[in-house]
């Protein structure tokens, strides 16, 4: 799997009406994405990896209310945000394994009081995987089973399943939501026909394995 690295230069992404999006190390192959959705003036933080220049971005949103782990690994720059903020790290209740250096709060049906609804994408023990996405009728997050990044992606797809689950795509968890856009925890989010690039992203993971795994190869060989 592609590998982290590249310089803090904080870049935005996924810009819309309720949030924003941004790749804290823009140069890094495994092109690490997190998000902020502002709520009424409350701004809830998804996974985040941090950079210089993050609060000004986050204060143009308006006060930050929580930040939120959606995926076991991405424990990512979580305590060291809220603890700047002086908020929780939101934790789903039924998730294990993860620790912070900054009060946790658990949810469940929904993110705080966001609006946000919480749907259960994975919660295996082999390989070990714990993750959630969140969503509203407009705007889905998925932050690891689907993403942009190119590793995610045969080169006909636009929004690609993670490698390791073609073989099982999560449909059971995602093809019944129709959303406007979709954000992910790798790469920049899909804003056109963003319904259909999910649909599409489901039903042909496991027709474009091969392709998938020979563009991820490709990546991983000549970087």
């Amino acid at each position: 799997m592609p590998l982290k690295g590249g310089h803090a230069d904080l870049r935005e992404i996924d810009r819309w009406e309720g949030g924003v999006g941004w790749i804290a190390h823009p140069d890094e192959r495994m092109q690490r994405a997190s998000h902020a959705f502002a709520v009424d003036g409350d701004v809830w933080v998804i996974d985040p990896v941090d950079a210089p220049g993050l609060d000004d971005l986050l204060a143009d949103l308006g006060e930050v209310a929580g930040v939120a782990v959606c995926l076991d690994r991405h424990e990512r720059d979580a305590a060291a945000v809220a603890t700047r903020h002086d908020v929780p790290v939101y934790v789903p209740e039924w998730m294990d394994g993860v620790a912070f250096d900054a009060p946790v709060e658990r949810f469940g049906g929904e993110l705080g009081d966001s609006g946000y609804r919480v749907r259960r994408v994975r919660d295996a023990s082999l390989p070990p995987w714990q993750e959630v996405a969140l969503y509203t009728d407009e705007t889905l997050l998925v932050p690891e089973a689907v993403g942009t990044a190119s590793f995610f992606r045969a080169k006909s797809e636009r929004l690609g399943v993670h490698p390791m689950l073609r073989p099982i795509p999560p449909r059971r968890a995602l093809a019944d939501l129709e959303p406007d856009r979709v954000l992910v925890g790798h790469g920049e989010g899909v804003f056109e026909d963003a319904t259909a690039a999910l649909r599409d992203a489901l039903d042909g993971a496991r027709r474009r394995l091969p392709a998938a795994y020979a563009n991820m190869v490709r990546e991983m060989v000549l970087g």
